[in-house]
Parts: C-alpha cells; sequence; structure tokens
C-alpha cells in the first residue's frame, strides 16, 4: 500500500484513526444506552466493525462502526426477548446483507437522484447538529468557552498547519485545560462504564427453528436494509468529497460480513456513521483503508487499556468537532437564494422532503425512500404532460391519421382514450405512433380501449410507427387484458 512508503500520508492516516477513535467513543456508548445494552456492547461493535470493514468494505477511508439507526431498529429485540435474540438478529442481518450484495442490490443506488442525495447530506448534517444539543443544556457555564475554543482552534489551525489534524489539536487543548484546573464539566466518563477486557467469542443461545426464526427475521431485514442504505449512500458520499470512485457491490457484501463477525462477538452491530466519516476524510485528510483500521484498534487500546484517561476528554471537546462536522457536511450552495431561484421547484421539494422527513424521525433510511418516492412522482407527473395526440394528415376523405407522440406509461396514457372523435372521424382512423414508445400493460390496454371503441362505430382503427420494444410488448398484450374492451 502506498501510504505505508509514504511517511507524511501515513502519518496522516494515523492521525486521523486516533481522532476517529475519540469521537466514537460517546457514540457508541449513547447508541449502546438506545439500543437498551451495556455500553461495553456498543464499543465492541464499533471495534469489530470497524476492523473488519478495513479489510472487506468497497469504500477505502470510510468508517463503520455501531450507529443510532440500526440501535433504534433493533432495540425491541433486547427489551422483548433479551440478549441471544439479539445477538442473533445481527447476525441474521449481516446474512442478509451479503446476499443483497451477491444479488447487486447495491446498482440500485443509481435510482437515487442528486436532489435526494443533497436532502440526505442536509439532513445528516441536522441530525448531527441536533444530537449535540443535549451536552450543550444544563450544564456549567465553563462549557459553552470551552466549546467555543474548539471550534476557532479547528477553524484557524488549518491556516497555519495542516501538519497535525485540528479536531485532535482541539480535543487535546481541550483535555488539557480541564485536567489543569480541575474542571468539574462533563466528561467521557459521565457517559457509561468502559471495558477493561477484549471482546470474546459470543454464540447466541437460542433454538434453531421456525420459531425463532419468525421472531428476528422482520427486525433483521429491517436492520439489512436500513444498514445497506446509509452505507451506500455515505460511500457515495465520499466518492464525491475525495473524487474517487468505490465498489458498491463489494461494501454491501462487506457490510454484512462484517455484522455477522461483530455478532460473534457478541457486538450490537452498525453501519457507515456519515459524522465520523467526515471527520476522517474532511477534516483530518484521511484516504486509506489504514485510518479505518487504525480507528478501529485504537478505540479498542483506548477504552481498555487507557479508560481512565479517556474518560477525561471533556464531552465540550468531542461537541466542537461535531459541530464542525456538522457545518461542514451541509451543502450550503443548496440552499442560496441563486441555486434555489435556477432550481426546478420539483427538485426543491424532492430535497426538502428528504429533510424532513428525516429530521423528523431521526431515520435517514426514512428520509430517503420518501425523497425517492416524491422524485418517482415528480418525474411521472412531468411525463403525463408531456403527450399529446395530433390531427396530423386527412388523405381522403374516408381516412383520417393522428400522431401520438411522447412516453407513454400508465400515469401519461389513461387519458388517451378522451383525445379521440369516435363519433366524428371517418370511416379510416391510423394512429400513428412513430413518436412515441409504449412503457407498460397499461398503455396496451389503453390502445384496446381505443381500437374497441372505433369498432363499437363500425370504424377501423389501425396502429402504425411502433418501434420494435413497443411493437413487442403490443404485440404480445394486445387482446389478452382484461378490462381493455
Amino acid at each position: 500500500m502506498g501510504a505505508l512508503r509514504d511517511p507524511r500520508r501515513l502519518r496522516t492516516e494515523v492521525l486521523a484513526g486516533l481522532v476517529v477513535a475519540l469521537a466514537l467513543i460517546p457514540e457508541a456508548i449513547s447508541f449502546s444506552i438506545i439500543a437498551g445494552v451495556d455500553p461495553r456492547v456498543g464499543l465492541f461493535a464499533s471495534f469489530t466493525m470497524a476492523v473488519s470493514i478495513a479489510f472487506l468494505g468497497g469504500r477505502p477511508a470510510m468508517i463503520t462502526a455501531a450507529t443510532g439507526a440500526i440501535a433504534l431498529v433493533i432495540a425491541p429485540v433486547v427489551r422483548e426477548h433479551g440478549m441471544d435474540y439479539f445477538i442473533a438478529t445481527v447476525i441474521l442481518a449481516g446474512i442478509i446483507q451479503v446476499l443483497f450484495g451477491v444479488l447487486g442490490v447495491a446498482k440500485m443506488m443509481r435510482f437515487i437522484p442528486r436532489s435526494v442525495m443533497v436532502g440526505f447530506v442536509n439532513a445528516l448534517a441536522i441530525l448531527i447538529f441536533l444530537a449535540q444539543l443535549p451536552y450543550l443544556t444544563d450544564v456549567p457555564w465553563i462549557v459553552y468557552p470551552m466549546v467555543a475554543v474548539g471550534i476557532a482552534i479547528m477553524v484557524y489551525l488549518p491556516k497555519l498547519t495542516k501538519a497535525v489534524p485540528a479536531p485532535l489539536v482541539a480535543i487535546v487543548v481541550l483535555t488539557t485545560i480541564t485536567v489543569a484546573f480541575a474542571l468539574n464539566v462533563p466528561d467521557v466518563s459521565d457517559q457509561g462504564d468502559l471495558p477493561d477486557s477484549l471482546p470474546s467469542l459470543f454464540i447466541p443461545n437460542v433454538p434453531l427453528n421456525l420459531e425463532t426464526l419468525q421472531i428476528i427475521a422482520p427486525y433483521a431485514i429491517a436492520m439489512a436494509l436500513v444498514g445497506l442504505m446509509e452505507s451506500l449512500m455515505t460511500a457515495k458520499l465520499v466518492d464525491d468529497v475525495t473524487d474517487t470512485y468505490s465498489n458498491k457491490t463489494r461494501e454491501a457484501w462487506g457490510q454484512g460480513a462484517a455484522n455477522v463477525i461483530t455478532g460473534f462477538f457478541g457486538g450490537m452491530g452498525g453501519c457507515a456513521m456519515v459524522g465520523q466519516t467526515m471527520i476522517n476524510v474532511k477534516a483530518s485528510g484521511a484516504r486509506t483503508r489504514i485510518s479505518t483500521f487504525l480507528a478501529g484498534l485504537f478505540l479498542l487500546i483506548m477504552v481498555v487499556s487507557l479508560g481512565e484517561a479517556v474518560g477525561k476528554i471533556p464531552m465540550a471537546a468531542l461537541v466542537a468537532v461535531m459541530i464542525i462536522v456538522a457545518v461542514s457536511t451541509f451543502d450550503w450552495h443548496s440552499v442560496q437564494r441563486n441555486t434555489l431561484r435556477r432550481m426546478p421547484k420539483s427538485e426543491t421539494l424532492v430535497m426538502l422532503s428528504t429533510v424532513a422527513v428525516t429530521v423528523a424521525t431521526h431515520n435517514l433510511a426514512y428520509g430517503v425512500v420518501t425523497g425517492v418516492i416524491v422524485a418517482a412522482l415528480m418525474f411521472v407527473r412531468r411525463v403525463a404532460h408531456l403527450t399529446e395526440v395530433v390531427d396530423v394528415a386527412h388523405p381522403d376523405e374516408n381516412t383520417r391519421v393522428y400522431a401520438v407522440r411522447g412516453e407513454l406509461l400508465w400515469a401519461s396514457s389513461n387519458d388517451l382514450v378522451y383525445q379521440f372523435d369516435y363519433a366524428g372521424d371517418p370511416q379510416n382512423v391510423i394512429i400513428d405512433m412513430s413518436d412515441s414508445h409504449i412503457w407498460d400493460a397499461s398503455t396496451v390496454a389503453t390502445l384496446d380501449a381505443i381500437t374497441t371503441k372505433y369498432a363499437a362505430k363500425g370504424k377501423t382503427a389501425t396502429i402504425i410507427g411502433l418501434n420494435e420494444a413497443s411493437a413487442e410488448r403490443h404485440g404480445r398484450l394486445a387482446g389478452h387484458l382484461a378490462g381493455a374492451h
């Protein structure tokens, strides 16, 4: 690997991994609490996920660990059925993700419009910022200037030097101030107990029968879908930030394999973390798998061997880091007046719907699905208005030629039947479809209805000009669709 032979690049990767590891600790503990499990479960999951995906994933420098979205999806399992079923759910979800990856589900990413991606990024930035508010509420007043100092360091230090990641400097400076002046402020140790031993093999004690599958399968499928969606969206985001390409199929099955490994070590599973990934890629400048691997390794070393020292890191330092990440992640260009003025209203609606649903539900997957649905409806609405029927010729007194223009699918072809003059047309009607395309059975049924209406009037309607694909679909379905006559 080129980074191993380049001291400057290697230093960047190592320091980036260290910064991410520090930021992962309170997040993993918080997500463990959301899931209703011991903090060790989230911390060990973050370690095993990061280390596994560093080797298996398709997107270098992306950070995968325990996440809030996954915690929310599978929390009911541990609450209602216990820890063994919880871990079995994680393992099954990983297996499902591997199958999805092998089946090429990652290729579906190309159906996600740019406006949904913009909404995803903006919603993520908002969620990252909102997640910091609890650490800024009902705290000693000194916390606020500490956060301000941390933000100032990260804004101005890169203008002087980029030799050391600014987030790491902010964390070290604020921790030193806290310890030196014995400041009584919230720190990492307040978030929960840190483990004092290494993770060990965990085999869930559940009966291997249909009843167990019925219990865990719905949660496992939901976890697999949410995890894949967030991971693949994050991978695409990193592609854009780094101007490089990643293997989405490998990332899909790699996420699944990492979840299976994590489950067998008693972890809660996870997926890509956009906030920590942006710390790694954007704030710290990492570009290789080394930073991902070291983030997991440093996390384990710090919480097991240096737990007491890590526990003294003030939450103000990590809040400052995450605020900078939120501000840098948000696509400010997308909300500028000139951009909104030029952008079609439908595109803006898609972006805003993605943001609104994501922020309201705190679930990126729900927001993305909503955005895709709204984008599809907007597209169908546009297509429906692009179809027309034009009276183009009268070769003789017994013949009239109509031209049908546009893309014909259920949304645009349903009104087609009302655009012909069945009573007033002559004996022979020719429907020229050279400038149109048949996309579905609904259109064929509509054409059947048109020819049937002319036949009922004792007239003949002839369809001509179909392209090869349309002719094949029409020839296969015409006259065989119930309700067409």
